[in-house]
């Protein structure tokens, strides 16, 4: 998996919630999908918690609420989730963007580029039909998600149709209390890497998958729908283990640090409905399988 199919990923499966400014185009919508994604029960000493992966980006019309989810929805008094995404919490990111999304005024982004990849990145900012001067002035991570982003949006993918943002409107809509995992400035930091020797190679190595966002995208989503655990790990897990680093911060450590969090809503006498990443539960390192070592009953695929 190229840099860019990893952070393709991430988005999509939910490793980052921090989608909420995509721009997206909306066509006539298609027939509805049936998705069965996987719902997890732990039981705790006073509260219970419900686990469901989520994909942060999904086509129309996408029916997941299956009979357990909604179910689990209609018990739950608590909604959780990674970070906010109120208009406060847009304010933030388009701020932190604006402070660290862009190059100083002497740099171009195709300046930036080494000449064996310019073919590569014409082709990229042509297929995704963005303004070729203003991503001229941002930096690599930015132009990268951008152009990604346009990718998806031909596919008819779009934030307000993802499980985190259906479900905050019913958390809204229901007068559920809200929680979160992280903050905004916590997740912002894993999008904006700090080399910028790294960041330009990722960039550069990544430009080839720009032509086809689809090929990433298709089977994780169908993987998601069909409740497959396995195969979802192989995808995200199994790629991800040639990045070791990127894996640590993208998944292992963030687990770690959800599982105490979600040990004290345990002892709460209150029902949580927790929506995180679908990469988040799977496999042996996943908040599940975690759960289960320290010694909670965990039900569940």
């Amino acid at each position: 998996m190229s840099p860019f199919k990893k952070f393709a990923a991430a988005i999509l499966l939910g490793l980052l919630s921090l989608s909420a400014s995509a721009q997206t185009v909306q066509p006539a919508p298609p027939k509805p999908a049936i998705a069965h994604p996987s719902l997890w029960h732990v039981q705790g000493a006073a509260g219970q918690v419900y686990l469901l992966g989520s994909v942060h980006v999904l086509p129309p019309n996408v029916q997941w609420r299956t009979r357990p989810i909604a179910t689990a929805l209609s018990r739950a008094d608590v909604y959780v989730f990674e970070v906010p995404e109120d208009d406060a919490a847009v304010k933030e990111l388009q701020d932190l963007i604006q402070a660290r999304g862009f190059l100083p005024p002497d740099q171009t982004l195709r300046g930036m580029v080494h000449p064996q990849f310019h073919a590569a990145y014409d082709a990229a900012v042509k297929s995704s039909g963005l303004d070729p001067a203003g991503l001229d002035r941002e930096r690599p991570w930015l132009a990268g998600l951008q152009m990604m982003f346009a990718q998806i949006a031909k596919l008819n993918y779009a934030v307000s149709n993802g499980v985190d943002a259906v479900l905050m409107q019913s958390a809204i809509r229901g007068h559920k209390q809200v929680r979160y995992l992280e903050t905004i400035a916590e997740q912002f930091a894993l999008l904006a890497p700090d080399d910028p020797v790294l960041e330009l190679q990722e960039f550069e190595a990544g430009l080839g998958d720009l032509r086809d966002v689809s090929a990433g995208i298709h089977p994780m989503i169908q993987a998601w729908s069909n409740g497959d655990q396995a195969r979802l790990d192989e995808l995200i897990n199994g790629d991800l283990d040639q990045f070791p680093q990127a894996r640590k911060i993208l998944l292992d450590d963030r687990n770690a640090r959800w599982v105490p969090k979600i040990e004290a809503m345990l002892k709460e006498k209150h029902i949580f409905f927790v929506t995180v990443g679908a990469g988040h539960l799977t496999g042996p390192k996943g908040v599940p399988a975690l759960l289960r070592k320290a010694g909670y009953k965990v039900t569940g695929p």
